[in-house]
């Protein structure tokens, strides 16, 4: 499929991209406040829903991949539209905490079947070993989940609060995504349905392939750590450090144009490289911003657009370098797998900054995103040396 006839199918996903990641990750950072302030559930326990839906997508991500692999991508994106549907209604109509985190159960399966890996596994199904600038062009799509889904959710929540919102959610999957994945994401392609039936397991290694997929679930473990960390406390983070509220604000806002800005950079470089080199890069980058931020150093605004250009093209790193390692073939199967780890670490991420704040200060947790950051650096190198 040449590439003018591949952008009605990486639109489609852009667009489920964006509804899925604002309307389940990135949801509670509008409407935790909201939900606790209404409910008078603890607020921990709110946030904490993103956690069980995490681990909820971990538990699928394996079969999620399998289910690619022999079917493609059309039929697992439908179903995450519906799950999200359902977790959302049942959030909308929550009446206590227990039904309320059994909604976040069934958006997790959702984002277990919806949300990037799935999306790449999808791409590369589609489009083999040559899915790599779709999947860049994807995380582009991506990269705007925040900046749509957060205003929209403030909208909503100001004039139908926050059960409205999460009901009108709910009625954006059945309207606009699952439309999309039916009608505008391509079956398997014949070809491929020959090879899969040929290799129903996709997952089979031999002995060099092992240690750079381990390698590469490592990497996915501390990225995910690392990522999770910032994401959640990077404001209290700053504060610590003496920077003022609307400052830090200002400064977490850097993040996101940074991450797109690098992911246009990859794109113009339309693969003249290994995406083992973009992965080394986006291990580097990001250890230099938490490096000075670590140290203290008054460039705050340099080392967050540093940590959010490396942070864009690992978004892209993590869904080329398997694609390019393991082969198109068995590629869903190991993507899936591979998702697994990292989002167990996201799950458990805010937990443990939380605690190293709590016990050790901003010096602790500064350290602590460092120690990751640069171990995973590590981990890319040696990738880069035996791939």
């Amino acid at each position: 499929m040449g590439p003018a006839r591949r952008w009605p199918v990486i639109s489609a996903l852009g667009v489920i991209q964006i509804l899925t990641w604002g309307s389940s990750f990135y949801l509670p950072a509008v409407l935790a406040g909201p939900i606790a302030d209404g409910t008078g559930w603890p607020l921990a326990w709110v946030v904490g829903g993103l956690s069980v839906g995490l681990l909820a997508a971990a538990f699928a991500s394996p079969r999620v991949g399998l289910a690619i692999h022999r079917h493609g991508g059309r039929p697992v994106l439908a179903l995450a539209a519906v799950l999200l549907a359902v977790g959302l209604a049942i959030l909308g109509g929550a009446p206590n905490l227990p039904v309320y985190l059994a909604g976040w159960i069934v958006i997790g399966l959702g984002m277990g079947c919806g949300l990037y890996d799935p999306a790449f596994a999808t791409l590369g199904r589609l489009y083999g070993s040559d899915a790599r600038p779709a999947i860049t062009t994807l995380t582009l799509w991506g990269g705007f989940a925040s900046t749509v889904c957060w205003p929209l959710s403030a909208f909503l929540v100001a004039r139908i609060g926050w059960r409205g919102t999460c009901l009108a959610y709910a009625g954006l999957h059945i309207t606009v995504t699952l439309p999309l994945a039916l009608l505008m994401i391509p079956p398997m392609p014949a070809k491929v349905v020959g090879s899969v039936r040929e290799r129903r397991d996709g997952g089979t290694l031999t002995a060099r392939e092992r240690r750079a997929y381990l390698l590469m679930a490592a990497v996915l473990v501390f990225g995910g750590t690392v990522m999770a960390m910032v994401s959640v406390h990077l404001i209290a983070l700053l504060q610590a450090r003496g920077v003022a509220l609307a400052s830090a604000v200002t400064y977490g806002a850097l993040i996101g144009p940074a991450q797109v800005g690098a992911r246009l950079v990859e794109m113009a470089g339309k693969g003249r490289h290994h995406p083992l080199w973009t992965l080394a890069a986006a291990m580097a980058l990001v250890s230099l911003g938490l490096g000075i931020l670590a140290a203290g150093l008054p460039a705050v605004g340099v080392a967050l657009v540093l940590y959010g250009a490396g942070n864009g093209i690992y978004s892209i790193a993590r869904g080329a370098v398997p694609l390019a390692l393991f082969g198109p073939v068995r590629y869903p199967v190991l993507i899936g797998r591979l998702a697994r780890p990292g989002l167990i670490a996201q799950a458990l991420a805010p937990a443990l900054g939380a605690l190293a704040l709590a016990y050790g200060g901003p010096d602790v947790a500064y350290g602590l995103l460092l120690i990751l950051a640069l171990a995973n650096l590590g981990l890319a190198v040696t990738l880069l040396r035996n791939g």
